[in-house]
């Protein structure tokens, strides 16, 4: 199956020397949704940038939906929903004429069934009269989204879409996201929650200084790159790890009340019995055990720092 999506060695590079994106190729499949991940100034919006055609290349090419994003951007562009980080609208207008207008500009014919639709899964339907500048930040945000909804694209990108909205739209708008799925639209989202990808994504990208260092499944990540703790609470706290236990991926808390020992959870022996066996050799006893799966946040923490 062609993706919906590929981009083919993308750089980028600014007037003043600066290298934002470095050999980029990335396939992105229609109805997944794909999180990208990376730190401030890592390249996420450049390559969205370019993605959506308001950002030309240095280098490389970008098809969506078959359509060079530079050569055939008219086409290219109505295939593409894009919520930016800014809030950026007419605050004089009504909903209801932003996100109809926005419509429009993608020279579809008016369908005012569908903005109601979009409106009304945003939680926007009895805010369609008022004007943007009446609306808290929250509200503009939904606004955004049911603008880049208006003219019923097949990709939609979320650039950092809930940063600094509440909880309430947070849900609304992961629950709008899977049913969008669930029609096949794709979804590129970028977030510094972390959590959010873990939980929405099928694949996680992570870029680092304009490369992309890593793709992959993410159930596959976790299980390649996820490691688990075990946490055992003392009966005795302890000074110092015992030089019989020298040899062992352990731990000591700070308090000296608690072992912890980081071990493969995919590996063929994990090594807890052989672990439990030298403690109770050792004199050491516990009264609890804890396990710990490593999240999404520590591999991705994990991978940045050892491309520092």
């Amino acid at each position: 199956m062609q993706p919906i999506i590929s981009v083919r060695q993308l750089s980028k590079s600014y007037a003043s020397g600066f290298q934002a994106l470095k050999q980029i190729n990335l396939d992105i499949q229609q109805g997944e949704i794909f999180a990208l991940l990376g730190p401030n100034g890592a390249g996420k919006t450049s390559l969205i940038s370019i993605i959506c055609g308001i950002v030309n290349p240095s280098e490389g090419s970008v098809l969506a939906d078959g359509h060079d994003v530079v050569r055939d951007y008219r086409a290219a562009r109505a295939k593409i929903g894009l919520v930016p980080q800014e809030l950026t609208t007419d605050a004089f207008e009504t909903v209801w004429n932003t996100v109809s207008f926005s419509r429009g500009l993608f020279g579809k014919s008016p369908n005012p069934a569908h903005i109601q639709k979009v409106l009304k899964e945003l939680s926007l339907w009895n805010k369609k009269d008022s004007k943007i500048l009446t609306l808290s930040g929250g509200m503009k945000r939904r606004v955004m989204i049911a603008k880049a909804l208006s003219h019923e694209p097949q990709i939609l990108f979320l650039d950092e879409p809930t940063a600094g909205v509440d909880v309430e739209l947070r849900r609304d708008m992961w629950t709008m996201v899977r049913a969008l799925r669930a029609t096949g639209v794709t979804i590129i989202l970028t977030t510094h929650y972390i959590e959010e990808a873990e939980e929405m994504a099928d694949r996680i990208g992570v870029i680092h200084k304009g490369e992309l260092i890593l793709v992959e499944d993410k159930a596959e990540l976790m299980n390649k790159l996820g490691r688990k703790q075990l946490t055992l609470l003392l009966q005795t706290p302890l000074a110092g790890i015992p030089a019989a236990l020298s040899d062992c991926p352990l731990e000591l808390s700070a308090d000296g009340k608690a072992l912890v020992y980081t071990f493969d959870a995919q590996g063929e022996h994990t090594g807890i019995d052989v672990l439990l066996r030298r403690l109770g050799e050792a004199g050491i006893d516990f009264k609890d055990l804890q396990t710990r799966q490593s999240s999404l946040e520590d591999i991705f923490v994990s991978l940045v720092r050892d491309r520092a």
